[in-house]
């Protein structure tokens, strides 16, 4: 904990200041900060990251064969073409992202360690005051931006998700969430119990394979699954014939989005076809006589929740090769040595591995007030998922469902660079979204549709985010064909844009019925 006089110090020292601020070193903000050294050069901006080095998901997930679930040519940036396989491991992506912060020379805009603790936006600067603790430092210093560009991703880092199941205080062996793997742990001749069926358990199960005497996958509902090989034929063949990388980048970028896109046509058209086509896909690489229909049948339509892709198909052939089994039921209490089940069976189990996703960070946690006074996001509506009314100069990268994150992270980037730069060209010192007249009354909902997208860590967080309206520019939509289009086309002259200019900017912009910055409520 930081000391009361290091407290006091933050507030008599001068902020360091700064055109733009971009919390988080991710994928999301690696990208933005490249996107916003290219296109608005004379800005100013520092990138924040808590932790100790880049890759935010990609350095806390050190467990066992952790692995991309979306492909990298997508997942990967417009601007850097990825040459790996499609699916690529943490370290390959933690390379990935070190060489584009090399490329873009990013590394001394970065300041590792640096949390930020709150964040208040004052009217009469126009811009936000950011308290920022420094971990290498032990002290907190005050930064300040004029804009603000969220880019921490939806990870709580500090917490993962564990439901609290009868007994599992009598439980003599070790429990482990895969958000905090320990690095001595280790599990050789042991039975080990993966608690979970998505993305995280279908990844650690054939990792742990080889390891361990036996795992069991235990899961509550299945997930559906898609395997195949970890290459594409079309990317082979053109990389084959010596097609610049950049070229081949770009058209299997074009070609996997085209393919999702037609993936998510047909859960909505012929969702049993579908289904049918995944679960048949399974099937194949089990044993003959494995019970795919208790195990690997989900009960909802397929792309509900994101569908998990199984490179080379290695958690199936764990099982095929009797390394790893499957049960698929409710756990009515853990006791001294294992797990016992609804149906009365139980589970010996050494440790258990809680692969039961994680919670979600809403805005990175961080306290924000406007003049002083509280902002509640969930009382705001959201402006295409990027902004939200009452809050000025402030944007939020937050990803898509069923497409790669980094797709929306683009054009989150070429909305925000095209914004700044017309407010510079304008005059305007600051802008917010505000419902206009035709929105006042519209009916508000969650921030997404649940019947199209589910996942847990959302729907836990529902009450947390902001609403959402009945037409598109009050929507954070889930169509990345629709969005390419939508958003380089926004038109910043929309009255949905409320802008405050600078005095000598103000007549001749004609905009004076925007000088009065509404407090969010």
């Amino acid at each position: 904990m930081v000391s009361d006089r290091q407290n006091i110090a933050a507030g008599t020292q001068q902020p360091e200041k700064f055109d733009v601020i971009i919390v988080g070193a991710g994928i999301s903000g690696i990208g933005s900060a490249t996107l916003l050294r290219k296109h608005c050069p004379d800005l100013s901006f520092a990138i924040l990251e808590a932790l100790e080095g880049h890759g935010g998901t990609w350095l806390i997930h050190k467990y066992p064969g952790t692995r991309s679930d979306s492909d990298l040519f997508t997942f990967g940036y417009g601007f850097k073409p990825w040459t790996g396989q499609p699916i690529a491991s943490r370290d390959q992506i933690l390379d990935y992202l070190g060489d584009a912060i090399a490329d873009a020379g990013l590394g001394p805009s970065i300041r590792y360690g640096h949390s930020v603790t709150s964040a208040d936006w004052s009217s009469e600067t126009a811009s936000w005051r950011l308290t920022v603790e420094r971990k290498d430092a032990d002290d907190v210093v005050e930064m300040e931006a004029s804009f603000l560009w969220m880019c921490q991703g939806y990870y709580r880092h500090a917490q993962g998700y564990t439901p609290q199941w009868p007994g599992m205080d009598r439980f003599k062996g070790q429990v482990i969430h895969p958000q905090h793997w320990p690095e001595d742990v280790d599990l050789a001749g042991k039975n080990v119990t993966v608690i979970g069926s998505g993305a995280t358990a279908a990844t650690l199960i054939p990792a742990l394979a080889d390891q361990c005497a036996h795992v069991t996958m235990l899961q509550r509902t299945p997930t559906y699954f898609a395997a195949g090989r970890n290459a594409d034929a079309l990317a082979e063949e053109l990389r084959r014939l010596d097609v610049d990388p950049a070229w081949v980048h770009e058209i299997m970028r074009r070609k996997v989005v085209r393919d999702r896109a037609d993936l998510l046509d047909r859960a909505q058209s012929s969702p049993d076809k579908l289904k049918a086509m995944l679960i048949g896909g399974v099937q194949a690489l089990l044993p003959e006589g494995f019970d795919v229909e208790r195990h690997f049948t989900p009960p909802y339509r397929p792309m509900q929740q994101r569908v998990a892709f199984v490179p080379d198909g290695d958690l199936f052939k764990a099982i095929a090769a009797g390394k790893a089994s499957v049960a698929t039921d409710t756990i009515s209490t853990f006791d001294e040595t294992g797990i016992v089940l609804s149906s009365g069976e139980r589970i010996d189990a050494d440790v258990v591995i809680t692969a039961t996703g994680f919670e979600m960070a809403v805005m990175g946690e961080i306290p924000f007030s406007i003049d002083g006074a509280p902002v509640n996001f969930a009382q705001t509506v959201t402006y295409r998922g990027i902004m939200f009314t009452g809050i000025p100069n402030m944007a939020w990268v937050y990803g898509y469902g069923h497409y790669s994150w980094t797709l929306r992270a683009d054009l989150v980037a070429g909305f925000v660079c095209r914004l700044l730069d017309h407010m510079h060209k304008a005059g305007a010192s600051s802008v917010m979204p505000m419902l206009r007249p035709e929105d006042q009354g519209m009916e508000l909902k969650p921030w997404v549709d649940t019947d199209y997208l589910n996942p847990g860590y959302l729907l836990r967080s529902l009450d947390r985010l902001p609403r959402r309206g009945d037409t598109p520019e009050w929507q954070h939509s889930q169509d990345y064909f629709y969005e390419s289009e939508a958003i380089p086309a926004i038109d910043l002259t929309d009255p949905v844009f409320a802008y405050n200019y600078r005095p000598m900017q103000r007549e001749a912009a004609g905009m004076g019925h925007h000088e009065t910055m509404r407090k969010a409520g």
